[in-house]
Order: structure tokens, then C-alpha cells, then sequence
């Protein structure tokens, strides 16, 4: 690898082959990595530990929002402060106390994003009892598996998820003694909860609970576990992820340690939109690190379609999003350029080009164009509040051409990163200001041991000029293990390596690309194999195609997808050549179909895919893959086996079809 502006360090040697194992390539850790661990900080040993001196520091700090209902219509963020709630905490950990809950007890907490589940988070946080968040986004099967599973006794839930956890009875009242809502509760409800032996708490009934009632908080080391986080999985039951207090201690200490190497530290002045879903550990860890600088995190309302008015009334500086909303934000900015005329449209075009050239030169975000970024680029910046500097990328790849689009027009930081829920999210993060990181997810976070392992089935080298192979890491950050799961524990931790699944390939800067999945891959009847997201990935940067799923299998020699087709540009081509339908009609009619395919081959041409490779059929579905059907993960995963089950009859067709018509 190139030694030049490297961000990785070599810390143990390469390993060939041997024993039936495959080759390890080099050990790396991050170049801004002082040491192999954090520092100790004196008293930062839990989670409770980082709010607790985030209170010392900054009491008076504006901690959590939400926005004012005044006459039904939204209003301005209303705050607490971080000593308004420290003080609900205290009263809430003496009521939970009170009921006969403390160390070790699992405690659940279902429902979306809000001040509520931060303080019962904490709350745990501060009497050793274990947070297991539920599921908002998934329905009332996957929360009874994960109470009774975790055997979680008390729950907070919010008001209008009450009756969806009513649904996980009688099974889930085996565990589940005490509900408390985040709001109010109905004399029905009541009645029916105590029908199976439960009690129910109103939010302010049980805050008097423990009202005349102290308990000491007890003594936390870094090695317990703070949170079972369950997996959505794409396959099979939810897993739950043991992380304790120094995983997410290691991790906060690692993401400071870059952005502070970077002169991009977080401060107590940073404001924080908090959307994506408590219950996975993205959003939750960027939270502690907003809490740990003494930050301001305020709440969206719920609702997608109000996101962006959220985000004008709040006006963040850290904003964190799932590719498929950058996407969209993309798309929607595309479609106001085709709509701006020739004058604006040239405007764009040169001070675009412009910046992007002084980026690629070296020059920073805030130096490479401020006058096109207060004449040009400056409505882009204002429909993001104005103040946003960190765009951070997580949970799956996002397009090289959507990051690269949007690091010009946003004026702010683009930082695609890279974990999972048993590595504490963040893995990997791209460096601020270096355009050549552009469509990869950085080096490794300090802290943090990285290598790759050969996959020669798939015929990734670790040890080759260009190393590619599964991504394996080692540290503080990583899980302790599977619940109940130890057999899952080991067919993932091999002689201490947590092996991801993931394929990388090193770049000779030191940062990580993204290239496969290890196992997403399938034979052809024909014995070639095929790396099933990489393709997904290639065919996506289709400008017609929103969503992509590829599918074969080892009875066909060729590949057929299932496509939620872009329904601007497929409505933009269709009036082009004088078609005038429906999109639903559109998107069955022979004519928009042969179109796809023909983009798809296009593609595949100009990226030299092999013939096996090339899509020969595609099913155009208007409907995008969803939750409620069960095809994706909340973080917008693929889930592939229920993809085929839902879609079985139409890839019957497709084969039956596509063989017909070669015969």
C-alpha cells in the first residue's frame, strides 16, 4: 500500500494461509490513534458517567426539544435543561427503584424518538438496569420475541404504542410486570392490563411513585453491559447484541479524537435532529456523543413529510441520515435544476464545476467557493436550517455520485461512515475535507484493530496489491456477545476477531471501500458465482431505478430483479416518447420494460460486467419495498429471503417467460 498521506499504520504483520485457514492480511489501526486504548478519564467508567459530568459541565445547557402544539399548529422548540433533566431522571430511577426493580433487571423501552425515551434511558443508565429497546418500526411479533427472549419486567412505552405491545399478550405478561407510558393511559387500557397482572403507570403517576423514596445509585465498571440492542436481522429471530458501558465509552473517545485531530470537535453548541429510531445504535450514539459535549438534541415530530420543517425550526449543525434519504434529497434537487431554466441551470453548472475542482485540489469546504456558496449554493443550505457543517452517512452504502453531488451543494461535511450494531455503529469514518475518500467510508475510528481476511470462494485476497476480504476488527468498541446466543458468538468471533461479513478492499489512502457482502452470494447453474450487492450497487446508479433487488440461483444460468422504478424520470422518458399512462400502467406496459432492461445492459456495458452478470428480465413494482410488507429492515435493508417469498410467482413467471422466448 502507497505510504504517502496514509491514514492507517501497520500494527502486526501479514498471515499466509495455513492450518485450512485462509490468508489475514495486515493489522491497521487509525493514524490519529495515540494509543491502542483511550485515555482513562478519571470517573468516565458508564454511560451514566458520560451525562452525569455532561450535568457538571453544562446545567444550564438546552438539552432536549421538542416542538410547542400551539391552536394544532407546530410552534417553537420548547427545551429542558440538563439539570431539568437530571431531576426527572433522579425522580424517575427512585420510582423504578421503588417498584423493586435495580441491577440487572431488563428494562424496555418501545416507541419513536422523543424526551421521554432519553430519560429512561438514562434512568437505567443510572441504577445498572439494562436498556432493551423495542422495536418502533416493527410490529408486535418482533417485540414479544424480544421481551420474553431478554425477559424484560418493566417497559415504557409510548402512548399510542399501547395497544400494538396489548397485542404481545398473554405470552409477553410471563416477563412483563409494570407498563409505564410516556403520556396517558385509559381506564380500558387499565382494565385490560390487569386482566393478565400487570400494573400501568400514566408518565406523571409514576413519577410520584418513588416521590418520598432515595436510592443511592450503584457502582458501574466499564466491563458491565448498559443495553441489549436487538438486531431487525434480515434473516430469522432478532439477536441481541450484549454492548457495555465501554464500548460506547471507546467509541465516543474515538470519534473525538478524529473530529478533534480534524479541528472539526464537537462543542456544547452543536444542535442535533433526532429522527432515525432510538432503537438502533446509529442514532443512539451520535445522542451520547451529543450529550457528552453538553449539545442540544431536539426531536422531529414523526412524520417524514414534515422532516424538512423540523429541520428549518431547529436549523441543526450535526445531521445524520440513511443513504435512501440522501437520495431522495438528491432526486428532489435534480428535478428543481431540470425545472430552473437555461440561465440558472449554466449558473449551477459553472459554479459547480468550479468548487468540486478547488475541493479536488486540497482547498477545504469553507474555503473552495464562498461566494458561489452565498449566491448559488445557499437555498440548498437553507432548506437543511443553514447551520448544518456534519452530514454524517451510516447503515448502508451511499452512491458515490449522490456523495460527491451533495459535499459541493450542502456546504457542509459529507462523512460516509461504517459499523454495525456489534461494532457500536461507528467503525469507520471519512475524514472532513479529503475529497479523495469520496464513496468510501474512511479509515478506522481510533481505538480500533482492523484487518481483511481472504474469501478465495469469491476470490477476495487480503494479501493481493489491491487487499480485499471480509472486514474483521478488534477492540474495545466490539460486542461482548450474542443473549442467550453463545453458538452465534462463536460463528462470528474467531481467535478474537469479530468477523463481519462485509467484503473491503484497502485504498492506498488508508480508507475503506464497501465492495460486497460475504454472504449475498449465490451459484449459477453454470458454476460461476455472483456477488449479489455489488451488482445491486452497480445497477442502482441507474437514474430510473429508486430500488433494486437481484436475484438467482444455482437451477438458472442468468439473472432477473425486481425494480421500484424513479417515478419522475420513468414519467420523464414516457412523455419524451409520447406515452401518456398511469405509473402504475407504466410501469406494466412492454415498452417502459424494454426501456429498463436497456438501461440495465448500458450500464452493464460501460462497467464491464460479465455476461453472467447482466440482468435479462426485470418486474417493475410501483410500490416501494417496505416494512409493513416485511421486505426491508427499519434501516432499509434488503431482507432476501422474504423478498423472494413475496415476489415467488412473478420470478416464476420471469424465468418461464425469458426461457420461452430464447428457446
Amino acid at each position: 500500500m502507497a505510504e504517502e498521506k496514509s491514514f492507517i499504520v501497520e500494527v502486526e504483520k501479514a498471515r499466509e494461509a495455513k492450518d485450512g485457514k485462509p490468508s489475514i492480511g495486515p493489522v491497521y489501526r487509525s493514524c490519529f490513534d495515540k494509543d491502542s486504548s483511550p485515555p482513562c478519564i478519571e470517573g468516565l467508567d458508564s454511560c451514566w458517567d458520560v451525562f452525569r459530568m455532561a450535568l457538571e459541565k453544562y446545567p444550564t445547557n438546552r438539552m432536549l426539544g421538542r416542538r410547542e402544539i400551539v391552536d394544532g399548529k407546530p410552534g417553537n422548540f420548547k427545551w429542558q435543561t440538563y439539570k431539568e433533566v437530571y431531576d426527572l431522571v433522579v425522580k424517575l430511577g427512585n420510582s423504578i427503584r421503588a417498584c423493586g426493580y435495580g441491577e440487572g433487571v431488563k428494562c424496555g423501552i418501545y416507541g419513536a424518538n422523543c424526551s421521554e425515551w432519553i430519560i429512561s434511558m438514562e434512568a437505567c443508565n443510572a441504577h445498572g438496569l439494562l436498556c432493551v429497546p423495542l422495536y418502533d418500526t416493527l410490529g408486535a411479533g418482533a417485540v414479544e420475541f424480544i421481551i420474553c427472549h431478554a425477559e424484560v419486567s418493566i417497559a415504557f412505552v409510548e402512548e399510542k404504542k399501547i395497544p400494538e405491545l396489548l397485542k404481545t399478550f398473554p405470552n409477553a405478561a410471563k416477563y412483563l410486570k409494570t407498563l409505564v407510558s410516556f403520556g396517558k393511559v385509559t381506564p380500558e387500557q387499565k382494565q385490560e392490563v390487569e386482566k393478565f397482572g400487570l400494573i400501568i403507570y400514566s408518565w406523571d403517576e409514576f413519577l410520584e411513585v418513588g416521590h418520598d423514596k432515595s436510592f443511592d445509585t450503584p457502582v458501574k465498571k466499564k466491563s458491565d453491559i448498559c443495553t441489549i440492542m436487538y438486531t431487525s436481522g434480515t434473516t430469522g429471530d432478532p439477536k441481541g447484541v450484549l454492548i457495555s458501558n465501554e464500548s460506547i465509552i471507546t467509541l465516543l473517545a474515538g470519534i473525538t479524537q478524529l473530529l478533534n485531530s480534524c479541528n472539526e470537535e464537537l462543542s456544547d453548541k452543536d444542535i442535533f435532529l433526532s429522527y432515525l429510531p432510538l432503537a438502533h445504535i446509529f442514532d443512539r450514539i451520535v445522542e451520547e456523543a451529543m450529550i457528552w459535549v453538553g449539545a442540544s438534541i431536539g426531536f422531529w415530530r414523526g412524520d417524514v413529510k414534515l422532516l424538512m420543517e423540523d429541520i428549518a425550526e431547529l436549523k441543526p449543525t450535526i445531521f445524520i441520515a440513511v443513504p435512501r434519504v440522501l437520495d431522495r434529497v438528491y432526486t428532489g434537487l435534480q428535478q428543481k435544476l431540470k425545472m430552473g431554466g437555461f440561465v440558472k441551470q449554466t449558473m449551477f453548472n459553472f459554479a459547480y464545476s468550479f468548487k468540486l475542482l478547488n475541493l479536488k485540489r486540497g482547498q477545504k469546504r469553507d474555503s473552495a467557493s464562498p461566494l458561489f456558496d452565498k449566491v448559488v449554493f445557499n437555498k440548498v443550505k437553507d432548506a437543511l436550517g443553514g447551520n448544518v457543517r456534519i452530514i454524517l452517512s451510516g447503515a448502508a452504502p451511499l452512491s458515490k455520485h449522490v456523495e460527491g453531488f451533495l459535499r459541493v451543494v450542502t456546504c457542509a461535511h459529507i462523512l460516509q461512515g461504517y459499523g454495525l450494531t456489534e461494532t457500536c455503529a461507528g467503525s469507520f469514518l471519512a475524514i472532513p475535507n479529503e475529497i479523495d475518500m469520496l464513496g468510501t467510508v474512511g479509515p478506522p475510528l481510533p481505538y480500533l484493530n482492523v484487518c481483511l481476511e481472504s474469501v478465495p470462494e469469491m476470490g477476495y485476497d487480503a494479501l493481493a496489491t489491491t487487499p480485499r476480504g471480509e472486514i474483521c476488527m478488534r477492540g474495545s468498541s466490539v460486542f461482548s456477545g450474542y443473549y442467550k446466543r453463545e453458538d452465534l458468538t462463536k460463528e462470528v468471533i474467531i481467535d478474537g476477531w469479530f468477523h463481519t461479513g462485509d467484503i473491503g478492499e484497502w485504498q492506498p489512502n488508508g480508507s475503506m471501500k464497501i465492495i460486497d457482502r460475504k454472504k449475498n452470494i449465490f451459484k449459477l447453474s453454470q458454476g460461476e458465482y455472483v456477488a449479489v450487492e455489488n451488482l445491486e450497487n452497480i445497477y442502482a446508479q441507474v437514474s430510473a431505478i429508486e430500488s433494486i433487488w437481484v436475484y438467482g440461483n444455482s437451477f438458472e444460468y442468468f439473472l432477473v430483479a425486481v425494480i421500484n422504478p424513479n417515478k419522475q424520470v420513468l414519467e420523464a422518458w414516457a412523455e419524451g416518447d409520447g406515452i401518456k399512462m398511469d405509473f402504475e400502467s407504466l410501469c406494466k406496459d412492454s415498452r417502459t420494460i424494454k426501456y429498463m432492461v436497456g438501461e440495465l445492459v448500458k450500464i452493464a456495458k460501460e462497467k464491464k460486467l460479465k455476461g453472467f452478470e447482466f440482468i435479462k428480465a426485470v418486474h417493475l413494482e410501483p410500490v416501494p419495498f417496505d416494512m409493513e410488507r416485511d421486505l426491508i429492515t427499519p434501516t432499509f435493508k434488503k431482507k432476501r429471503p422474504q423478498l423472494l417469498k413475496y415476489y415467488q410467482n412473478i420470478i416464476d413467471e420471469l424465468y418461464e417467460t425469458t426461457k420461452k422466448a430464447s428457446a
